[in-house]
């Protein structure tokens, strides 16, 4: 996606993905600017870490407490900055629903709850360690609940649908309007399969790559994100994937 979108606006620049262990994550990260490197994004274990080793914060990584989107100067400087919360308002393509439920604790959690909290949606927060959903909720002025009640929007941010063999047991899966579901791979999850089947407007976890993507290369480059050739690089990325025995 993002060497799709590089090859667009002409830059020559190269987007590689470095398996960092946590351990190393920080030592690795102070590294990149000697290495040539000019920003990276961050995904799971890491976006806490990220806002740790960050040496100056946007007002949502600040408010979050999460980053994915990491920015290199000069001088070595390391700037964090959250498309997360960005990028699922602008792949939901419309005003947050009143009510809102979401599953999870982690950095993408916080993302989403923040969000849709500055947005005007009252928030619930589920977790399976109820103490986790608690403690983000009353740090994000939301809602937490063992027995989540109805939502208009229902947005996953667990890690359920990462893996092939993963099941929907103990999800609070509300009947939602509305279905996000950020966990995203070589196939439809479990989560999407089940939005769909029962008629909710799904908004897939590709979608929301593609638009958290977008922001990052916009505040790497300055330049207008080409939506289009990210999402279909994507698209392709997935059905080539998808396609392999």
């Amino acid at each position: 996606m993002m060497n799709a979108a590089f090859a667009e606006l002409g830059l020559d620049w190269r987007y590689v993905a470095l398996p960092v262990p946590p351990d190393r994550f920080e030592e690795t990260v102070r590294a990149l600017p000697g290495s040539g490197y000019r920003a990276a994004n961050v995904t799971i274990p890491h976006k806490r870490a990220a806002h740790d080793v960050a040496d100056e914060l946007s007002d949502a990584a600040r408010a979050i407490g999460a980053v994915n989107t990491l920015s290199f100067d000069e001088d070595g400087g390391i700037a964090g900055h959250n498309t997360d919360a960005g990028g699922l308002l602008d792949a939901l393509g419309e005003p947050p629903p009143s009510t809102a439920l979401v599953m999870g604790a982690g950095g993408a959690a916080r993302a989403a709850v923040w969000a849709l909290t500055s947005a005007g949606s009252r928030v619930t927060v589920w977790n399976r360690t109820p103490g986790r959903a608690k403690a983000l909720a009353d740090e994000l002025g939301a809602e937490h609940a063992e027995r989540p009640p109805p939502a208009e929007l229902l947005v996953n941010a667990t890690a359920v649908g990462l893996h092939r063999d993963d099941s929907l047991d103990g999800l609070p899966l509300v009947d939602a309007r509305v279905v996000v579901d950020l966990a995203y791979g070589d196939r439809r999850t479990p989560i999407a399969r089940w939005a769909e089947e029962r008629g909710a407007r799904l908004v897939d976890g590709l979608e929301v790559l593609v638009r958290q993507g977008a922001l990052s290369l916009a505040l790497w480059t300055g330049a207008e994100p080409p939506l289009d050739v990210m999402r279909r690089a994507v698209v392709q990325a997935a059905s080539s994937t998808s396609a392999q025995p």
